[in-house]
């Protein structure tokens, strides 16, 4: 199987497990506890019907939108993940070069592998930087005031990470970083030894937004010790309406699913929120964020940017978030797993067929620009 054999989602993660080793395709694939939350976020599109309008002139497509004051030119973009040089060893770099090929935003995590600074100077295409609330409150203004220096546009705080889920596929195989792996996990890597060549003949594993606060050489540092250890599960309103105030600038929350939070967090100033339930890796068994959409666009959607992300897989999962008030919508494992297939080119293609797949639905809709897609295009089974 090759790249230019992969056609869709399902396809890029076939390739990715065939060169993953076992423990990292895990650490992408899997979810919380039985991992319901993320089977029933691709799913929940499922109960969802477009109803197409005909004979519209659909010759000329515009799929461009304004989301977080960034002009996209097509409504979705690559949500921030950590630890992207694990999967390839160009990580970031090949995911940004991706985005501004295709005049779209990406995200860069605070378990980023590669600098915001070196992403920012590299392309002109907008970025975000997502982090996450220490219990040094030194360090977030550190970090904040680092990307506002480096010229990040939007700062996006994820709010439904302040304890680490239980990933039991992770605690199989002993994922951590450095690796501390179980003898099942050794041998993963052992029978994929290509995986191994290349991430020891390029530059050293390192999280360059923390390598001055995290200690990577004595012992794993595992991601749930992680989140359980240095995340501030004390986080309060409060605590971000100062962030907000502080960075002056456009503010999103990432891991908003109830209509009280949103209101909230158009009350303290944020210009943005994401719907997320961080791809089931958190609270299994909490709802998909497609499901909690409209009721939160009718609460809060003509006073601040809402975005969905969560379960996107086809072109015609975005149509049918933007026709309920979606203003874009983010991806995570969409563009994981051909970064892992293939680094850039995977990415690059995978951009590609969604494009593909958003001009050609917006054609059968018979829409040619996004704000014509409404809730008069759906019907809920």
């Amino acid at each position: 199987m090759r790249l230019r054999d992969c056609h869709n989602f399902h396809d890029f993660r076939r390739l990715a497990r065939r060169r993953l080793p076992g423990p990292i395709f895990d650490y992408i694939d899997g979810a919380a506890d039985d991992e319901v939350t993320h089977r029933r976020n691709t799913a929940s599109f499922e109960r969802c019907d477009l109803v197409p309008n005909v004979l519209r002139g659909v010759e000329n497509i515009d799929m461009s939108v304004t989301v977080l004051g960034q002009k996209l030119a097509m409504p979705i973009y690559c949500s921030p993940t950590a630890l992207q040089r694990l999967f390839h060893h160009t990580g970031e770099r090949a995911v940004a070069a991706a985005a501004a090929k295709y005049g779209t935003m990406f995200g860069v995590s605070s378990l980023g592998t590669v600098s915001l600074e070196e992403l920012r100077q590299a392309h002109d295409t907008p970025q975000v930087y997502q982090f996450y609330y220490h219990r040094d409150r030194s360090l977030n203004r550190t970090m904040m005031q680092r990307a506002k220096e480096a010229g990040v546009q939007v700062m996006m705080l994820t709010v439904d990470s302040i304890t680490g889920g239980n990933r039991e596929r992770d605690k199989r195989t002993g994922f951590s970083i450095p690796f501390r792996l179980t003898l099942a996990g050794m041998y993963q890597f052992g029978i994929k030894p290509a995986w191994g060549i290349n991430y020891l003949t390029h530059e050293r594993f390192k999280l360059p937004q923390l390598d001055q606060h995290v200690d990577m050489g004595s012992g794993a540092l595992s991601i749930s010790k992680y989140f359980t250890e240095m995340l501030d599960p004390s986080m309060n309103w409060d605590d971000v309406a100062e962030m907000v105030q502080l960075w002056n600038g456009q503010f999103c929350l990432k891991g908003v699913m109830s209509v009280a939070d949103a209101r909230r967090a158009v009350e303290i100033g944020c210009t943005g929120i994401v719907l997320s339930n961080h791809g089931g890796r958190q609270l299994d068994g909490s709802r998909a964020p497609f499901d909690q959409l409209a009721e939160i666009v009718d609460a809060v959607g003509d006073r601040i940017d809402v975005i969905m992300d969560g379960g996107i897989q086809r072109g015609t999962h975005v149509l049918k978030a933007l026709s309920l008030g979606a203003k874009a919508v983010g991806v995570g494992r969409y563009y994981l797993y051909p970064l892992a297939a293939a680094g850039q080119a995977g990415v690059e293609r995978a951009l590609d067929l969604m494009r593909s797949e958003l001009e050609r639905g917006m054609k059968l809709m018979g829409c040619t620009a996004i704000n014509q897609l409404s809730r008069e295009n759906l019907r809920f089974r």
